[in-house]
């Protein structure tokens, strides 16, 4: 695993109940800012092996950006679970809830 997916991985489950981050923003904070799209992937393929709270994840809009109707049900009920109020169907005040990740610290 190379140490971009290490410190992904390591964002990712820093995000505490209740808060998100953007795929964005999680790519920042692992230090390569243009790969979100890599977080994607990593979210993808090792959410199920590492245990990663995928449901905090959402796009840099506030939205659920999951077209799979039943996984996107899944992450908005487990968001509202932590409590996290939806703004209609998928959209939340990411300001709100947004994660603000010490960029400073050693991932």
């Amino acid at each position: 695993m190379d140490s971009f997916t290490e410190k992904v991985i390591k964002v990712i489950k820093s995000i505490p109940s209740g808060y998100v981050m953007s795929y964005g923003q999680i790519a920042r904070v692992a230090g390569n800012p243009r790969s979100a799209r890599q977080v994607v992937r990593i979210l993808h393929s090792m959410s199920k092996k590492y245990n990663l709270p995928w449901h905090r994840v959402i796009n840099a809009k506030g939205e659920i950006g999951i077209q799979d109707e039943e996984m996107f049900f899944t992450q908005k009920s487990r968001l509202e679970s932590e409590g996290v109020k939806f703004k209609g169907k998928n959209r939340i005040d990411i300001e709100a809830y947004r994660y603000l990740a010490d960029c400073e610290y050693d991932i």
